[in-house]
């Protein structure tokens, strides 16, 4: 991430011992690790706000193209109640011979 070196990291190493000194370094590195777990957490946090916000979104655009293309298709092909079938395409009209026990006619051939 910080694309830092083995002589950059000795370097820092050997500031910290200077600077906080050998006897509260432990103390410091626990300190800035607690930190660092809060950052990642508010980050990562941060981060899922922001994917479930992003895929709130796409689901309502997606229900948006949805119900333009079921609006053009029903635009496109009227509903069935419209029209009405004749009696002998109908469902009773097409189950009535089998229903009284008539011997149905074989369909004609190609």
């Amino acid at each position: 991430m910080f694309d830092i070196g083995a002589s950059e990291l000795l370097l820092i190493v050997i500031v910290a011992v200077v600077v906080i000194g050998p006897k509260d370094l432990p103390l410091a590195l626990r300190t800035a690790g607690r930190w660092m777990a809060k950052v990642r957490k508010v980050s990562s946090h941060f981060r899922s706000g922001l994917d479930a916000m992003i895929r709130e979104a796409e689901l309502e655009e997606l229900e948006r193209e949805w119900k333009e293309r079921n609006e053009a298709i029903m635009k496109a092909h009227p509903a069935a109640d419209a029209y009405p079938m004749p009696a002998a395409a109908s469902a009773e009209g097409a189950l009535a011979p089998a229903a009284q026990g008539e011997p149905q006619s074989p369909p004609p051939p190609p």
